[in-house]
């Protein structure tokens, strides 16, 4: 029982799924009850720590996808099923799951920003009557960095799933994506003006990605109609500590790991790079 989540605690490692080369999914031992959009604090004894967003959550377990891009994460690499993490946490403010209730929820992602929002996606299929409606936009650099292909097929099952690639593979295919998801070569942004907007009033979108991506993105539905108050972001990218010590994610005056990393894009838009 973690009674104080400024204190690291000890989390073994139940599995571990490959994604792509180089992005892992760590399913980890652990009593906590997270809200959705949550990060925890990852740490090797001896070599350091990082910030990883909680991409699932159930009964004595969290999910988390890492990639392998520093010393940090170099190391949990090297882990197995058995082995231990330390973790702490669960820190910052996640997204307003209730305010998305009995409306028409738009999800678009940029690469390892689907991660974050993975949870909330699975609450929602495993609750469809909550929604009026659903769409998955989500785009990748190439068919090899998709990630959650399967959760993409099982989501298609039930919500509008689109993805894009930047471009396609050296064979000219879409690979690992599935077929019943709708396939696309281009920018996330070109997927906007497809999506069906009956009743401007009841769509709520959440964006997440790298800053270029959330703000034309979020441009893109504005230019649509849609109010700034009914966009949300992530900010995955800016923060260290977790604890608004360090400095690392202040942005002017806001400290993305305390006010954040969700922030409504009223706020958000004075904040991307």
């Amino acid at each position: 029982m973690v009674n104080n989540n400024y204190l690291p605690f000890k989390a073994k490692i139940l599995d571990k799924y490959q994604q792509t080369e180089l992005d892992w999914t760590y399913r980890l031992e652990c009593q906590i009850n997270p809200v959705f959009g949550q990060f925890m604090e990852v740490s090797l004894p001896g070599v350091g720590e990082c910030p990883i967003s909680i991409s699932d959550f159930g009964e004595g377990y969290i999910e988390m996808t890492i990639r392998t891009v520093g010393q940090v994460t170099e190391g949990i690499d090297k882990l197995n099923p058995e082995d231990h993490l330390y973790l702490r946490g669960p820190y910052g403010i996640g997204f307003p799951i209730e305010s998305f209730h009995s409306k028409h929820l738009i999800i678009a992602t940029g690469g390892t920003g689907l991660a974050p929002v993975k949870s909330v996606i699975n609450y929602f299929y495993a609750h469809p009557e909550l929604l009026k409606q659903c769409d998955i936009l989500t785009g990748f650099k190439t068919p090899r960095d998709v990630l959650f292909a399967s959760d993409l097929d099982k989501w298609s099952q039930v919500f509008r799933v689109e993805v894009t690639v930047d471009k396609l593979d050296e064979f000219g295919n879409f690979e690992v994506i599935p077929n019943s998801c709708s396939r696309k070569t281009g920018l996330i942004t070109s997927l906007i003006p497809d999506v069906q907007l009956p009743s401007l009033e009841d769509v709520r979108v959440v964006i997440v990605g790298p800053p270029i991506m959330m703000r034309y993105t979020a441009q893109e539905f504005l230019c649509r109609g849609l109010k700034q108050e009914h966009i949300w972001v992530s900010f995955e990218r800016k923060m260290s500590c977790g604890l608004g010590k360090c400095g690392h994610c202040k942005i002017d005056e806001t400290y993305v790991c305390l006010e954040g990393p969700v922030f409504n894009f009223t706020k958000a838009q004075t904040l991307l790079d």
